[in-house]
């Protein structure tokens, strides 16, 4: 009788054994899901080098072609110069002190408006180092020193973009001044106040998934400052003056839209569903701009134009680029149509209403497109594409708020800190081409060379 107790006193034991091992090994598998350690993906890493080589074809050559166009013959030089030594000059810049001034950390009252030091010349970060940030995945990621290069891509282009507010008639020297201070002092803490995890805009909660704000509504108050500024052309007459090359313009705008793809879809940070969603939204947002203003075009000249169509395809590309890693279908869609109409008619009627000489439409375009698409993404927002967001429609009024203090925000600092800049290079070096240059063209009185020769 005894060694029936006793057998069945072990086997008691043995099952309750049983049964907290299959409750406690669930909780210890959680525990050490919990505790995996970043590691570097191979395939977000190969899509993001060839994301971050598309954002750099954005600038050189897809906008020194678009801007390059549109301008006169005896410009095109110096269009296409600004774009090279802007990508030449802002990458040093960036790597020296720019990556660790919009992303880096510091302490105390400065922390949620720039970054330190920790980070300048890219010390303290190894070729293996895991980034720190990521949106997509949070374990596969991509390698620190490859987000530090996308990221540059980003501040290249974003300075580019102003050029076409003043072209054809700024100094060359006092251009490169106040681009690499407006880089440092304007580009760099916005960027860090909408993308840094110590920003206070990203606390607030803007959103902004590839530039919205930080780049398009940066730059393109930047453009309209700086084109009051200066002043209009000397031979300006309220209309816009007729582009030397609308093959290159059709060219850049092509490249143009081939690059964003890795702009907006690289954003993700990843090769995965939301990278394809903001591949989609970007497409066929920047499909249905360009459609849109040509249809506008046709309906008021009865011709539709391919400056128009164009210059269509790049509103809607700037207007998705807040959005597209937050919106649907339908959303892109909308993006698309509002923004080339409101674009449109900033072109076509506001400008010449107000006299003011924004020469390739940078303001137009890009200030008043990303102002846009930043607003709607508070509006369009939807759940289906990322859980954790949503905006107006989707019953969030208060993502609305937030992105409309974003802009309200970027406009206001954008545009005091540009005048200021101005002012000081106006100052010290002189920022407005003579009127003897301006008429020679920029071409051959600051860069020695002309575009196009008549000798065989």
């Amino acid at each position: 009788m005894v060694d029936l107790n006793l057998k069945a006193m072990k086997k008691s034991i043995f099952a309750i054994i049983l049964i907290m091992a299959a409750s406690i090994l669930p909780a210890a598998a959680q525990e050490t899901a919990a505790k995996v350690v970043p590691h570097i993906d191979f395939g977000n890493t190969a899509w993001i080098i060839v994301a971050t080589a598309l954002v750099m074809l954005m600038t050189i050559p897809g906008l020194a072609l678009f801007y390059g166009g549109l301008v006169r013959r005896k410009n095109v030089l110096s269009i296409l110069m600004q774009c090279f030594i802007i990508m030449a000059m802002i990458s040093i810049e960036w790597v020296t002190v720019g990556y660790s001034l919009s992303f880096g950390s510091t302490t105390g009252a400065l922390a949620p408006y720039i970054g330190g030091f920790h980070w300048a010349f890219l010390h303290n970060i190894g070729i293996n180092d895991v980034s720190p940030y990521f949106i997509s995945q949070a374990n596969d990621r991509i390698p620190h020193i490859l987000f530090v290069l996308f990221q540059c891509m980003f501040a290249v282009i974003t300075p580019a973009l102003i050029i076409g507010a003043f072209a054809e008639r700024i100094n060359f020297k006092g251009f490169v001044v106040f681009t690499l201070l407006w880089s440092i002092f304007v580009y760099n803490p916005v960027a860090h106040w909408v993308w840094s995890a110590d920003g206070w805009l990203f606390k607030l909660g803007a959103l902004d998934f590839a530039g919205g704000t930080v780049v398009h509504i940066n730059a393109g108050i930047a453009a309209l400052v700086m084109a009051l500024m200066l002043g209009k052309r000397k031979d300006y007459r309220g209309h816009a003056i007729p582009p030397h090359n609308i093959p290159f313009v059709v060219v850049g705008a092509a490249l143009l839209w081939f690059g964003w793809y890795g702009f907006n879809a690289g954003s993700a940070l990843a090769a995965d569903g939301l990278s394809v969603s903001a591949f989609l939204a970007t497409h066929v947002a920047a499909a249905a701009a360009a459609l849109t203003w040509a249809v506008i075009d046709f309906c008021i000249e009865r011709k539709s134009t391919l400056v128009g169509i164009s210059t269509g395809a790049v509103a809607g590309l700037v207007a998705i680029t807040p959005a597209a890693g937050f919106v649907d279908l339908t959303g892109a869609l909308v993006i698309g149509i509002i923004v080339s109409l409101v674009c449109f008619y900033m072109v076509a009627s506001v400008k010449s209403r107000f006299g003011y000489d924004d020469s390739l439409d940078a303001f137009g375009v890009h200030g008043i497109g990303g102002i846009i698409g930043a607003i709607l993404t508070g509006v369009f927002a939807t759940p289906l594409v990322q859980s954790s967001y949503s905006g107006l429609l989707y019953g969030n009024a208060h993502q609305l708020v937030v992105q409309l203090t974003a802009v309200g925000v970027t406009i206001a600092f954008s545009g005091v800190m540009t005048f200021i800049l101005y002012k000081i290079v106006d100052k010290t070096i002189g920022m407005r081409a003579t009127k003897q240059e301006e008429s020679l063209g920029l071409d051959e009185t600051m860069h020695n060379e002309i575009a196009y020769t008549d000798i065989d």
